[in-house]
């Protein structure tokens, strides 16, 4: 592909010719997402040929980056120029066939972080906004393009790239010396752009970029290895493949689809493909779309498709995009809530779930409503993520009166968004793990709502209360106990949010204990063994992450009302120690300035089978331990006094040499390390054996 044929085909108004020299390009690199894996181990090759050959780094290696790739890459360049010849003409009003084209070949191009410098403009923002559907209202301040021949820079830097491409051919006679010395302006393919020294996504002047790329000098035999080897006007073909869009967002090209009209509906979405892609890459279009003030534009376009009931296809690309807004900049997070997005996403939620009212603010569950398909499910997670965005400080805080009824709205919502089941498994996961998520961001003022939805005869009931979202959350914690992966990611968040629940829910702590801990009958096996939630929580108390092992202890430390021997009791000292260490209980008695929640009085929950092991119950292990032989049996009074002696002087000289560190406990219950209460009996004896011995011979 040529982007000069392209800009032929535009000044002619070729528009066929344009969707064939796109069409091309789009098929080839439909599902690349890394164009110059090949050259970067062509690198990586020739550096560790250069340091075997000289045993010296005699140059800073290329980083993994993209951003760090060489700038005089021929195909880099006519990436960029192809973006920046695409980006003014979509402001031309192209037929809708044609525009679909060039908004994928955009949105494979927003991929590499090198080319975006034609995307991050005020003017291309702009566009690619108002084609998504996003009027923010705010008029560019970017230079018009000449109006008479718009791609005269571009055609111009063209030609610059391809008498720097015969400068740096060797085949070329006379030509090799002349590349040694000439400079070789990497950035002059973009000259015109406005902003073509922010391709990196960085804010900086591209007068410096310029400047240092007049300073670079291109070796010939580089020069020809990086453009020599690859014909004019050629791209890189596809070398590594990287996650594909679960969305289908990468389509067939050659499908009979694209032969048809492209709607309106489809063009949005094609659009704000692009614009997410650029605000993800680029921390300069990031600033300038708060400028621009593009959330509120998405804001209101939401607003309305949500009052006409009708979301069109590119809805989830609009969500994603206020998604990745308020995750990277913070004070969009706050503007968003100040201009009414936590109402909006709740109800967009509700739409999502077609969610029916009863009385009192109780949501009704259909028990024989069909699963919530694929497509809102994905906009219903989207909303949830940008929920929690704008709402995670909120835990901490007393809610105003009018901010507890929306929180309580909302918390009636999420009660039905771990009771539903989606079309396929994993969507019903990741749908509860949002809502988890977003829970745990809401006061705990506000989710007794939880409890208040109607009973059914199928629903699990505790004190009158349903426990339907308790026991999904319970399921939701069971399934990623088993399945190990990401344990900090998808356990913490449910094993925070339980315990907080148990403090706060007196019903709620009874009911996790009773599946949890349930009374102790066989004390024959360790607490961390076996296939029972509690084992697997016993289990994590060791983890080697410090956050997942503090979570369970926390969790299972609630539900034994946090009582230090009934804790000791179903986990073992051994593994309890952790906890108790942290909190300065080592010594075995909860003190009242520790606990947070308000307990009742302990009451005797212990089953005839364990009182009766009681007494042989190993404190450590939390079981029963075999009888073992007693290790001091047939040994004198004196002999055990000396071998106490031999071992005090063993864990002395461990002391002294540091190997371990005796610890003991102070007034607050915490460990502290011993220092000079322990003395070494054996030298003091010697000490006072040659006392006397000298004592004699002075005699």
């Amino acid at each position: 592909m040529d982007v000069e044929d392209i800009i032929c085909c535009i000044k002619e108004g070729d528009e066929d010719g344009i969707r064939v020299q796109l069409h091309h390009f789009n098929r080839e690199f439909a599902q690349c997402f890394f164009f110059d894996a090949e050259e970067k181990e062509r690198r990586r090759r020739q550096e560790l040929e250069e340091f075997k050959k000289n045993k010296v780094r005699d140059y800073i290696p290329d980083s993994d980056s993209d951003e760090d790739e060489k700038a005089e890459d021929p195909d880099v360049l006519l990436r960029l120029n192809l973006a920046a010849v695409l980006t003014q003409y979509i402001r031309s009003d192209p037929p809708g066939r044609v525009l679909k084209m060039c908004l994928q070949t955009l949105r494979i191009l927003s991929r590499d972080k090198k080319t975006l410098g034609p995307l991050v403009t005020d003017n291309s923002l702009l566009t690619l906004a108002k084609l998504g559907g996003v009027n923010s209202g705010v008029v560019s301040r970017d230079d018009e393009d000449d109006p008479e021949n718009p791609y005269a820079s571009i055609l111009e830097a063209l030609a610059e790239v391809r008498r720097s491409e015969d400068r740096g051919n060797p085949s070329d006679e006379g030509n090799g010396a002349d590349a040694e010395e000439d400079d070789f302006d990497p950035h002059s393919s973009a000259e015109g752009d406005a902003d073509s020294g922010r391709s990196d996504g960085t804010n900086q002047d591209s007068e410096e970029h310029a400047d240092q790329a007049r300073n670079a000098r291109v070796d010939s035999n580089t020069a020809h290895t990086c453009v020599g080897s690859q014909p004019r006007g050629s791209i890189q073909k596809m070398l590594a493949r990287g996650k594909k869009d679960n969305r289908g967002s990468i389509v067939d090209i050659g499908s009979d689809e694209e032969e048809e009209e492209a709607g309106e509906d489809v063009l949005r979405k094609e659009a704000m493909k692009v614009l997410c892609n650029v605000i993800y890459n680029s921390v300069w279009a990031q600033e300038r779309a708060s400028e621009l003030r593009l959330l509120s534009g998405v804001l209101e376009a939401l607003a309305m498709e949500t009052q006409s009931l009708s979301p069109h296809c590119g809805q989830f690309y609009e969500l994603r995009f206020m998604f990745i807004l308020t995750a990277l900049r913070p004070e969009l997070r706050t503007q968003l809530k100040q201009e009414g997005g936590v109402p909006l996403l709740t109800d967009l939620l509700e739409q999502c779930l077609k969610v029916q009212w009863g009385e009192q603010n109780q949501v009704v569950v259909n028990p024989t409503a069909p699963p919530v398909p694929t497509e809102a499910s994905q906009r219903a997670m989207e909303a949830l993520k940008i929920l929690f965005n704008i709402t995670h400080s909120t835990h901490t805080q007393d809610p105003s009166e009018e901010d507890s009824a929306l929180f309580r709205h909302l918390a009636a919502i999420l009660g039905q968004c771990l009771i539903i089941a989606c079309e396929g498994e994993k969507e019903t996961d990741d749908l509860k793990g949002h809502t988890v998520n977003l829970l745990s961001a809401l006061p705990l003022s506000c989710l007794d709502i939880l409890l208040s939805i109607p009973l059914s005869p199928n629903s699990e009931q505790w004190e009158g209360l349903n426990m339907d979202c308790v026991q999904s959350l319970l399921v939701y914690m069971e399934r990623k106990l088993e399945k190990g992966v990401k344990v900090k990611a998808k356990l913490t968040p449910v094993l925070n949010f339980l315990t907080e629940c148990s403090r706060a829910h007196r019903q709620t702590r009874r009911y996790l204990r009773q599946q949890i801990l349930p009374p102790l009958t066989d004390v024959s096996c360790r607490p961390e063994h076996g296939t029972t939630v509690k084992s697997q929580l016993v289990r994590l108390m060791t983890h080697v992450d410090t956050e997942v092992k503090h979570c369970a202890a926390d969790l299972l430390f609630v539900l034994c009302k946090e009582n230090v021997s009934r804790f000791v009791k179903y986990t073992g000292y051994g593994n309890a120690a952790g906890l108790l260490a942290t909190r300065g209980l080592m010594g075995g008695h909860s003190k009242s300035c520790v606990q947070t929640a308000h307990y009742s009085s302990d009451s005797d929950s212990d089953t005839e089978e364990y009182r009766q092991a009681k007494g042989r119950v190993n404190l450590v292990t939390g079981r029963v331990e075999e009888e073992q032989p007693d290790p001091m049996e047939g040994m004198t009074e004196e002999e055990k006094e000396e071998e106490a002696r031999r071992l005090v002087f063993l864990f002395s000289q461990l002391s002294r040499e540091n190997v371990i560190q005796p610890m003991g406990m102070n007034a607050d219950g915490h460990l502290t390390p011993i220092s000079g209460l322990m003395t070494d009996p054996m030298a003091e004896e010697g000490e006072e054996n040659g006392g006397a011995d000298d004592l004699e011979d002075v005699e």
